[in-house]
């Protein structure tokens, strides 16, 4: 699991058939420090009413991102699977 910034949205009028109905995603992985881009963007699939700039978890294994989703077949990779109010970090 991840730590992302939703940066986007995705629009598709013709689409894989499991994919019906799922709200995609542009989310764009973050340090847990300072919030600065980490990595490449990815779309995710959202299953929790994300917005433009939220903070949010990403699962981004596809095997458990299916379970999410109740669906063996959709072709996902990551979801979008709780927005982050807060992050505290304890250094030594």
């Amino acid at each position: 699991m991840i730590i992302a910034k939703v940066v986007g949205s995705v629009v598709s009028t013709i689409k894989n058939d499991n994919l019906e109905g799922k709200k995609l995603m542009i989310v764009q992985p973050i340090g847990l420090e300072n919030e600065k881009p980490q990595g490449k963007e990815m779309i995710a699939i959202d299953i929790v009413s994300a917005g433009i700039d939220d903070i949010v978890l990403v699962n981004r294994e596809g095997g458990s991102a299916r379970v999410y989703l109740n669906n063996k077949n959709i072709p996902v990779q990551a979801v979008i699977v709780g927005v982050v109010d807060k992050v505290d970090l304890i250094k030594e």
